[in-house]
């Protein structure tokens, strides 16, 4: 054994620092082939674009695309699960210290008009290319999307227990309403073109869920 190899001081941190280099460099690349796909799949459409032009709208080559997605499809799926990961976590801090039901659910709106009005591409994918798979549709439904459905439906519970709701509507009913009101208006948003704030229809949506139509005395 050769004690003098033993006795060679080592400089503590160099690989360590180095690896969470690497990590945060492929993390990086990996959200920009991610946003390039978001972009190629809203201008193209999904079923006609090809691995080579998210390749060529971020910047790398075709085989750089496979090192961190299996195909076309996976690219598809991780923008929908880190979009709605990332939209969970933002109602999660929206819904923080709230406790009046009604502001839930304005909130909420909020979050999801505001997260894909910031957005008009991702926008597109969520409202248009993701909806023309049943195979994508019927994933999506039993994830994520189950989970902000839960949210929903836990404001409009908690409206039922303090009495400013009906005790006999069903929640995931009113759950799947909402959300159904909130989608239409993304959607409308897309195919319009109109240039507006899609954040601006939340609260107007929910008062009218929670209000209805019908004319208030002294309105």
């Amino acid at each position: 054994m050769n004690v003098h190899s033993e006795a060679l001081p080592q400089k503590p941190g160099k690989p360590r620092r180095a690896s969470a280099r690497k990590r945060s460099g492929s993390s990086d690349k990996r959200a920009a082939i991610l946003n390039a796909a978001t972009h190629v799949f809203a201008r193209r459409g999904f079923f006609n674009a090809q691995v080579a032009d998210v390749a060529r709208e971020a910047g790398v080559a075709a085989g750089t695309v496979y090192l961190y997605f299996r195909g076309k499809d996976d690219l598809l799926t991780s923008i929908f699960e880190e979009s709605m990961t990332r939209a969970l976590a933002q109602t999660q801090e929206a819904l923080e210290g709230v406790t009046d039901p009604i502001e839930r659910l304005h909130r909420l709106a909020r979050v999801h008009l505001g997260g894909l009005g910031s957005r008009r591409d991702l926008a597109i994918v969520f409202q248009v290319e993701l909806r023309q798979s049943t195979k994508f549709m019927e994933r999506f439904s039993a994830t994520q999307l189950r989970a902000y459905l839960d949210q929903l439906r836990d404001a409009v519970c908690a409206a039922q227990e303090a009495g400013l709701f009906r005790t006999d509507l069903s929640p995931t009913l009113a759950a799947k309403a909402i959300f159904g009101a909130l989608d239409e208006m993304v959607t409308n948003w897309v195919l319009s073109n109109r240039d507006h704030r899609l954040i601006d229809d939340a609260d107007p949506v929910i008062d009218l869920l929670v209000n209805g139509m019908r004319a208030q005395p002294g309105n």
